[in-house]
């Protein structure tokens, strides 16, 4: 078994570098969500047109693919790196919070907890798939069911003011009262659009916001799994326990560049868009990177099906010696929990 050492690794970056990487910008965030909220928009205008046709079901899934992005932007604004102002950064994280059902002071705390102690097992509030691997979950997660009724859970308890066990264990009490009226406020306006449906004998309210981030969820799921799904527990080596992704430019958008994601667990600090330029930076220090989805899940699926019987397994990713060129994966072979390394030969396309 892989033991943890006394810090996490990071490549050699100098101070000077990782600051100019670390530099946020309004420009870049208003950019982005702004052609985000257009695509929302557009998409959400074309499903009410298509209300009563034959155009209904593929008109929604495609606004609820593109609303589920909303699941990659809270997570990059509870970093406070997309925007340099304050004030832009809250109002987008609560903004996302609230479409994705993840009231944001308990969320913003429970992904401190997950950055400081990534997958470290009984510690880490946001493993998604533990060993054994649940797999009725992970495919219910694809219509963002466990979370969904998990979350809702958490704000009830809250909207009474009491905290649960894991806001005891990671949420400071200085912040419980504002997570209270948080969570009272979420469910507040959840009830005023399942009044508004009911009101109006009609589910387009609710399908707009926020069940859209049920039935749209397909897409996103398919992105976090390739976060850590797989990989080693208990690690303090983000290459064993993440990995990176490469896609095309469209499911970077809708993904927030977070497929980079050894590289963002190593610098959390860095914005979204320098992901791309700090994986070169540092790629000559990380394991093969993937090149697609169907690269990434050449290698998942079997590792999952396999750890739903067998705990013990997972993937040694085979790090690369300090000074080689970009990782190469090796042919595909066996491994197992004493650390036999198999990776997935890439792709030429970014699925």
């Amino acid at each position: 078994m892989i033991q943890p050492s006394d810090d996490w690794y990071r490549p050699d970056i100098s101070r000077k570098e990782l600051k100019e990487l670390m530099r946020r910008d309004d420009a870049q965030g208003l950019i982005d969500f702004g052609i985000w909220g257009l695509c929302l928009a557009a998409s959400g205008y074309a499903a009410y047109l298509a209300v009563g046709t034959h155009w209904v079901i593929p008109a929604f899934f495609v606004y609820g693919t593109i609303y589920s992005s909303c699941d990659a932007r809270w997570h990059e604004c509870a970093h406070g790196t997309p925007f340099k102002t304050r004030w832009l950064n809250e109002t987008f994280y609560q903004l996302s919070c609230l479409m994705n059902m993840k009231e944001g002071t308990f969320t913003r705390w429970s992904h401190t907890r997950h950055h400081t102690e990534t997958i470290m097992v009984g510690i880490d509030p946001e493993i998604q798939v533990m060993r054994p691997a649940n797999l009725t979950r992970v495919l219910l997660d694809f219509l963002w069911i466990p979370d969904a009724m998990h979350m809702f859970k958490v704000m009830i308890l809250h909207a009474l003011g009491v905290p649960g066990r894991e806001a005891r264990e990671f949420v400071p009490q200085s912040e419980w009262r504002k997570m209270f009226w948080w969570s009272r406020s979420y469910l507040l306006i959840y009830a005023g659009m399942i009044g508004w449906s009911i009101g109006i004998r009609s589910w387009l309210p609710v399908l707009f916001f926020p069940l859209a981030r049920l039935y749209g969820g397909w897409l996103h799921q398919l992105f976090s799994l390739t976060q850590h799904a797989g990989l080693a527990e208990n690690v303090r080596d983000h290459r064993l326990n993440s990995r990176s992704v490469k896609l095309n430019p469209v499911f970077r958008f809708l993904y927030f560049n977070m497929n980079y994601h050894i590289e963002h667990h190593m610098f959390p600090m860095v914005p979204f868009h320098a992901l791309p330029n700090l994986h070169e930076r540092v790629r000559c220090d990380l394991p093969y990177t993937y090149s697609g989805l169907m690269d990434a899940f050449r290698e998942i699926v079997p590792v999952l099906i396999r750890q739903s019987t067998d705990a013990n397994y997972f993937m040694l990713r085979e790090l690369p010696k300090r000074g080689e060129s970009e990782h190469l994966s090796p042919a595909e072979s066996s491994s197992d929990a004493q650390g036999t390394s198999a990776l997935t030969p890439g792709g030429a396309n970014y699925v």
